[in-house]
């Protein structure tokens, strides 16, 4: 089932072009993973297909009644603000307390509701912007480089339970990230984006690819051992990190 057509897209801010000629499917179950350098549009293009921002040309299909759960680049709250797990997932109020504690385990942050939002590690603090994220049972989950800020370990931790969550809601994912090491072995299609798409498939196929190789460099390739989460055992932290 296809969540998400773009086609034709194209993005302006402030009159400068950003994004161009933008074509893009997605489907449930898949992940799909936007790598791209500081400035080719990814943020911009997540924030587009939100409908925080509104395209210059071309347009975005939704599925009928699509609901999608995002998680920011990053979210800054006042230290000196005492407001626990549990306040911050009931914000604005509405959902059941069934359903904020269905998410917090869904994320991997069961037991963390009554520690203060200030308190925890940014590992933690990740996972509860994931929870906050899966309130809803989305259909399609985006995340704009949601381990930027944690440590090898916690990356691989966040990515192992994203994998839970695809198997577990049956939902598409489509996220931005710079950690490409772990990215080939967790995405069923890559899409290289420097403004517009450079190149898009398997991992192998982009990793190999003389667009995705200008980019990142030519050593790139030839440190990825792509994982199949489908049909192979996870790797140890050696293995992602060699």
């Amino acid at each position: 089932m296809t969540l998400l057509t773009i086609e034709n897209l194209d993005v302006d801010l402030g009159g400068q072009p950003i994004l161009d000629n933008i074509h893009l499917t997605l489907g449930r179950g898949e992940i799909v993973t936007i790598v791209g350098p500081n400035g080719s549009g990814k943020t911009t293009l997540l924030k587009t297909i939100i409908g925080a921002l509104s395209p210059a040309w071309g347009r975005i299909r939704r599925s009928p009644g699509l609901v999608m759960g995002y998680v920011p680049q990053r979210l800054h709250l006042d230290a000196t603000l005492p407001m626990t797990v549990d306040r911050f997932m009931r914000l604005p109020g509405r959902h059941s307390r069934a359903g904020i504690d269905q998410a917090l385990e869904s994320a991997g942050a069961a037991g963390l509701g009554k520690l203060q939002m200030s308190s925890l590690s940014g590992g933690q603090f990740q996972r509860i912007l994931l929870a906050r994220a899966l309130l809803g049972s989305p259909d399609l989950l985006i995340l704009d480089e949601a381990t930027q800020g944690l440590d090898q370990q916690g990356v691989i931790d966040f990515y192992h339970q994203l994998e839970s969550v695809r198997h577990e809601l049956g939902c598409g994912v489509l996220m931005v990230s710079h950690e490409l090491h772990v990215v080939m072995r967790t995405s069923d299609r890559v899409v290289c984006l420097n403004r517009s798409i450079c190149c898009e498939g398997t991992p192998e196929g982009v990793a190999s690819s003389a667009a995705y190789q200008t980019l990142f460099g030519q050593g790139v390739p030839d440190a990825l051992a792509v994982y199949h989460h489908d049909h192979s055992p996870r790797p140890t932290l050696q293995e992602l990190a060699s």
